[in-house]
């Protein structure tokens, strides 16, 4: 067992190894004491290797979960390694295999994720003065590529904010060492150009990447493939979800410095904490997708003055809507982008999909609160709320109105929607009723009134005849057990039965699987336009908070003009003027004659 764990632990050197033993996840040797630090679970020894003892640590595999919050929390990456093989049929030591790994930046589990954050995988690459950046948001499917000149990746950096960051074994930059995300470093082949090329075009079924714009971004295509090519290691499986990408230009953004976006507190204060901030204050959000979506926009205000306009009327519109009524309704809306992206990648559970059946009924109420408004941008947005039918007829037929939390322990595929698992969970259901007609019928039939069916754990189900009686029994019974005082029998017709009642279970949860499987293969077509539908229902989710903050804050709309300058009357700090009271309200005049305003204050001399 041993020789087959340092097999799998040499293949992931740098990641925990979770190795199934029964009913607990293993780790062993230096392993053990860092979970055991880490985890705060104890540390033992057994055996010896090479005349040293193994140590090891564990934790139940029913509770796994809890433990991974913490590891991925530290930082950790993990390989969890199941058995695959049939231990009846294992001569040595049964099969197991890597069947998941679990990476800063590769989370799509919600239990692991943070709600109101988007989780980015970054690679780097260098080329000819430039930096090629590729990322990925695994959770919602985005795949964005940019370049940069050199001395702006520490800029980068911090807008991005990485859970992890991929970067050959052979490249250097002052800013990795600012960085406090895990760093992984792969070898320089894996950012191959053609080898690259080959594994995007292969992902999106192109041939060639001249519709995406990227052409001519060499390091940032080099990124990109190693980037896919370690996201699809880790999953072990493929990516449907992940169908296009995105080139983000400088030029779109207004450009921030590391030490600006600090100051301005965007979304974290000086001193590190998440309040009082920006996105602290504006974050009124009703769902998840908006609160990320909100997160976004702060950190990437636009340059693009048709698009901020377009935003701005959708805003106004809203102001006069019924803001209570459409806030409500989008309360009432799970995570569709992470839901979408499991189904994808074949990891959703039961209640990501009563989640999804939930969350879509909601869309008709969404749709006639807003079709009045006239918000050339809410009218593209609810143009993408209209969605199959099929999809929501599937998951109402398919889905129990409250499934069990894992598949493993049942009740999840609904009654009515599979005549044999109906058929399965009958015979577990009826089991009582039927013991009692049979026993009827069988004192009816053998004349022996005292004649009683039962079951026991150890013998199953079985006909007792008391002694006396005993030599009275048909001829078809079967002695299965003498007693002093009683003879037990089993019929043909009672062993059939037997066999389906204490299979039944087993047979429904296998049943279960398939179903479960089948559902999940019958949504996939469904996946990129689940995914533009969230992000409709996020940016209608931030609109309509830009709204209610107007309203309840007395926010107006910036009016925008050709000529430089900057005209502020009665300009309010809108976090300062949360926790200082009173707050005076102050004018800013700025122009190409008056560009500079030095403002002065008690002890401003020292």
């Amino acid at each position: 067992m041993m020789r087959q764990y340092l097999a799998i632990k040499a293949q992931h050197p740098d990641m925990l190894v979770f190795y199934r033993m029964g009913d607990f996840y293993e780790l062993f040797f230096e392993d053990a004491e860092k979970a055991s630090k880490l985890l705060g679970i104890t540390l033992t020894k057994r055996g010896s290797s090479n005349g040293e003892s193994i140590k090891m640590a564990g934790v139940p595999y029913h509770a796994a979960e809890q433990y991974l919050i913490k590891l991925s929390k530290f930082g950790e990456s993990v390989a969890i390694c199941e058995q695959v093989g049939d231990p009846a049929k294992s001569k040595g030591p049964v099969e197991r295999q890597v069947t998941r790994i679990l990476t800063p930046g590769t989370l799509t589990d919600s239990a692991l994720l943070d709600d109101t954050r988007d989780n980015w995988l970054l690679a780097v690459c260098a080329g000819d003065g430039l930096l090629g950046l590729a990322r990925i948001n695994l959770a919602s499917g985005e795949l964005i590529l940019s370049e940069i000149a050199q001395g702006l990746l520490a800029q980068e950096l911090e807008r991005i904010a990485p859970a992890e960051l991929l970067c050959a074994d052979d490249f250097n930059h002052e800013a990795l060492q600012q960085l406090a995300c895990p760093k992984k470093r792969l070898s320089a082949w894996q950012f191959d150009l053609d080898s690259a090329f080959a594994i995007l075009t292969k992902q999106f079924n192109t041939h060639d990447l001249d519709g995406f714009g990227c052409a001519d971004l060499s390091p940032s295509i080099a990124a990109a493939g190693a980037l896919l090519d370690y996201v699809k290691h880790t999953q072990r499986t493929t990516l449907p979800h992940i169908h296009g990408l995105q080139v983000e230009q400088s030029s779109q953004f207004v450009q921030l410095d590391a030490a600006t976006r600090r100051n301005l507190e965007i979304d974290q204060t000086i001193r590190g904490e998440a309040s009082p901030t920006l996105y602290s204050l504006l974050n009124t959000t009703k769902n998840a997708m908006g609160a990320r979506l909100l997160r976004h926009w702060l950190h990437h205000p636009l340059r693009d003055l048709d698009v901020i306009t377009k935003r701005h009327e959708a805003v106004a519109e809203l102001m006069q809507s019924d803001l209570t009524a459409l806030r409500r309704y989008l309360q009432e809306i799970g995570d569709i982008e992470r839901i979408t992206t499991r189904i994808a990648l074949k990891t959703a559970r039961p209640r990501d999909l009563s989640g999804l059946r939930d969350s879509l009924q909601q869309l008709p109420h969404l749709q006639n609160l807003l079709a009045s408004l006239q918000s050339l941008l809410i009218k593209h947005l609810v143009n993408h709320l209209k969605f199959s039918q099929d999809v929501q007829n599937l998951l109402a037929a398919a889905i129990q109105a409250e499934p069990s939390s894992v598949l493993r322990e049942g009740g999840v595929i609904a009654d009515g929607f599979d005549a044999e698992l109906d058929e399965l969970r009958g015979m577990q259901a009826n089991c009582g009723e039927f013991l009692l007609k049979y026993e009827a019928e069988e004192r009816e039939r053998s004349g022996l009134a005292n004649l009683k069916v039962e079951y026991n754990s150890v013998h199953g189900f079985y006909i007792e005849i008391s002694r006396a009686q005993a030599e009275n029994a048909p001829a078809e019974y079967r002695r299965r057990q003498t007693l002093k005082n009683a003879e037990r029998f089993i019929t043909p017709e009672l062993k059939a039965f037997e066999d389906k009642v204490l299979s039944a279970n087993d047979r429904a949860l296998a049943r279960e699987k398939i179903l479960y499987e089948s559902v999940l293969d019958a949504l996939a077509p469904y996946i990129h336009d689940l995914h533009t539908m969230a992000n409709a229902i996020a940016q209608i989710d931030v609109l309509s908070t830009f709204a209610e903050r107007a309203v309840a804050l007395k926010y107006v709309a910036p009016e925008f003009v050709r000529e430089e300058g900057v005209t502020i009357v009665g300009g309010r700090h809108p976090v300062v003027e949360q926790i200082a009271q009173p707050f005076i309200a102050n004018d800013v005049a700025l122009s190409p004659y008056r560009q500079l305003l030095l403002i002065t204050g008690p002890n401003m001399g020292g």
